[in-house]
Order: C-alpha cells, then structure tokens, then sequence
C-alpha cells in the first residue's frame, strides 16, 4: 500500500472521528455522559444503585470497553473490527434491544431502552459514530493525568529533583495494564502520589528496548530506579488503588532507607 493511501487513510479516520464527536456532542450526551473513572463508576452500581450519580445511560467509556471486547475479535485485524463493531451499532441504533446489548445485566437494568434512532441518525452519522467510538481512548478525559518520560530524561531529571524512577513494563495485548490503567493509574490519589516523589517511565516490552537489569516477563511489572539509574526493586503484578498506595509507600522507605545506609 503506497504512502500516500495510507495517509489517506489515517486523515479519513480522523475525519470521521471528529464528526462523530460532533454528533455525539449534538444527539447522544444528554443521556450519555463521556467519561466517569472506573471506580466511581463500580460504587455506583455495585454499591449504590446507580444513586450517586443518577446516569440516564452507560457512559461512552463503558460502553466502548464492552464493544472492543464483546463485538468482533480484539485480537485480530482492527480494521475489521471497526466495521463489525459500525454494523453493530448501525443495527443496534436502528432497532434497539436488551436481549442484544453488550452491556453487564447488573449495569443495563438500570436503563430503560433507548429509543429508535432511525431516521433520527444518517447513515454518514452511525458511521462517524461508530468511528468516534473505536477511535476512543478513555486516558484522554482523565482529570488527573501522570506525566510519562523516557528512561534517559527521567535519570536526568531524577538526579536534579532526588525522585524515585518508575517503570512500568507492559504489553500492548496485556488485559491486566490496561485494568490497572483504567481503574488505578488515572486515580487522583495515585497520580498525586506518583507526581510528588517519582518520575514515571512506560516501557512495552515487545517494542522497546529495556533498562540494563530488566528482563521480558509477566506484565504489569514495576521497576523502581534510584537516581544514579541503580534497579532497587522489581514488584510484577497488578493492584487495587489502595494496594497500590501501600506499595508507592514502602518503596519510598526503602528508597530512604538505602540512601541513609550509603550515607
């Protein structure tokens, strides 16, 4: 495929996505709102009822996280599941259906069905739709966000500002990271945590190369650096928020402590 299609493409999509934006924005968020952290999401229903937050319908980063998984094949060709998940939405829109929702039945019982969007909805209009939704990336409407380095600038900056470096290793493919990412690593506490006494350094490990010491295994891993670029701690696994808040902490006592033990 010549350069020039490829961008041709790419500039289509996005066109599309933008659109599709635009007719959420326009016919879809008064009932669906864009994005609520997994966390408050699940004390919702699974505590509340859906009283807390009162939503009229499943927020677009719920319904997407169901559509990748529920519709077409997420391991395999994403262009082929852009459609699959398009025709989906099409007929979904069109004549709407609990027996045919992609949604949990703990969470879609708390909605009544939507109404038909036939008619209501161009064709041009469920295609960009369906494009803004598989183009969705969830990480973007976090409010709390922590700033990701590379491993050479954060061993610069970790020697100006004595910060801890993390790096996390992580798979593309890797359903476990991308959970502790959407339930853990947007949470305020954590991202507070990170940004006050550590440098974050994001690391796929089929893609790039690794920090001498590190080797390919289970992800996530998390690997904590001293500011000299000395591995201290390698921790796999994947964790709740309040785990996670436990281990940031003992790491920096460790950290503490190994530096009083040099002194």
């Amino acid at each position: 495929m010549s350069k020039l299609l490829i961008l041709l493409l790419v500039l289509s999509t996005l066109l599309f996505s933008n659109e599709g934006q635009k007719v959420y924005e326009e016919k879809c968020a008064s009932c669906h709102q864009l994005y609520v952290p997994v966390s408050k999401l699940k004390e919702n229903f699974m505590e509340h009822n859906n009283s807390t937050l009162e939503l009229k319908a499943p927020t677009i980063n719920q319904i997407v996280f169901r559509l990748k998984r529920r519709v077409g094949d997420p391991h395999g060709d994403k262009d082929m599941q852009r459609m699959e998940i398009g025709a989906f939405l099409t007929s979904y829109l069109n004549n709407p259906d609990k027996e045919k929702t992609i949604c949990l039945p703990e969470i879609i019982k708390h909605f009544d069905t939507m109404p038909s969007m036939k008619g209501k909805l161009s064709e041009d209009e469920m295609e960009a739709i369906g494009d803004f939704l598989f183009e969705y990336d969830e990480t973007d409407y976090h409010k709390n966000k922590t700033e990701h380095l590379s491993f050479d600038e954060a061993i610069k900056i970790a020697q100006k500002e004595n910060k801890i470096i993390m790096v996390e290793l992580l798979r593309e493919d890797c359903l476990f990271c991308k959970k502790m990412e959407r339930e853990v690593l947007g949470e305020k506490e954590i991202v507070e945590a990170i940004k006050k006494d550590f440098l974050s350094v994001i690391i796929d490990v089929e893609k790039e190369k690794l920090p001498k010491g590190l080797e390919k295994g289970l992800t996530p891993t998390f690997a904590f650096f001293n500011k000299e670029g000395e591995m201290f701690s390698v921790i796999p696994g994947a964790w709740n928020r309040e785990d996670f808040l436990a281990l940031l902490k003992y790491i920096k006592k460790k950290s503490k402590l190994k530096r009083e033990l040099k002194e």
